[in-house]
């Protein structure tokens, strides 16, 4: 489903003095992503993982209310196309300079269509993203810019920006502290996981699956599981799991990444 919102809406409709924020999501071309998943689920498999995240990501995205847009920056013409169909705007990622390039190039793409718009930077490896959640976190994020840490506490999921005032992005190693030396305001809400919970390691994916992925992401780790299931069979051994940790079994990957 494609949001759309007319020219300069800030707020949402019948909701007076509610923001309506557009939301922006960096992503890698998918060979470059997701490199710390690559001995879990193979070098083809960590690109399939990070789209299949993506589309999680702004499909949870876009079901939220209070967001009018989802704009993706990627140079992915795969991701571009699937990504598109889903609902979202894509734009290349014309600086090609990195991360905080990227979004910042996107946040200048969406205020060139809406110039008053609130804007949300939002990581794309969020595959148990609720949108009831989402929509907490971006209501307590409202007044200047905003941030939301990630599930250990170091790093960044999401960052805001209200009207008229720069997103001025520090994504990376350590964020957090990057973001509130800037003068963030980290918002410091409980019950929401799956807004914090991005998936870097066979181990943020495990605790991704207990909150419950998207259909992407679980039709993806099916699809996996069932692949070392062949392989095994192939050898002539045990089912073998792509991700480390984790014993092969008959259950779908979905269920617990392969047993």
């Amino acid at each position: 489903m494609t949001k759309r919102t007319a020219p300069a809406q800030t707020e949402l409709p019948g909701r007076p003095g509610r923001r309506l924020w557009h939301v922006v999501v960096p992503l890698k071309p998918l060979a470059l992503a997701k490199s710390r998943l690559g001995p879990a689920a193979g070098e083809p498999g960590r690109g399939r993982l990070a789209l299949a995240f993506a589309l999680d990501t702004v499909a949870a995205a876009l079901a939220c209310p209070p967001v009018g847009s989802v704009t993706v920056v990627t140079d992915d013409a795969e991701a571009a196309g699937q990504l598109g169909a889903a609902g979202a705007r894509v734009v290349p990622d014309a600086p090609r300079a990195g991360l905080n390039a990227a979004l910042a190039h996107g946040e200048q793409r969406v205020r060139a269509v809406e110039p008053g718009a609130a804007v949300a930077a939002l990581n794309a490896d969020l595959p148990a993203l609720r949108p009831a959640e989402l929509a907490r976190v971006l209501a307590a994020a409202g007044g200047g810019r905003a941030f939301l840490a990630d599930a250990p506490g170091t790093g960044t999921t999401l960052l805001a920006a209200d009207a008229g005032v720069a997103l001025a992005p520090g994504f990376g190693v350590a964020s957090r502290a990057r973001h509130l030396a800037s003068g963030a305001r980290e918002i410091g809400l409980g019950g929401v996981d799956s807004v914090r919970q991005d998936v870097d390691t066979g181990a943020d994916l495990r605790a991704a699956l207990a909150l419950g992925v998207g259909r992407h992401t679980a039709a993806e780790l099916d699809r996996l599981a069932a692949y070392g299931r062949q392989a095994g069979d192939r050898d002539g051994g045990a089912a073998r799991c792509p991700f480390p940790g984790r014993a092969p079994g008959p259950r779908a990957a979905s269920d617990g990444v392969c047993g």
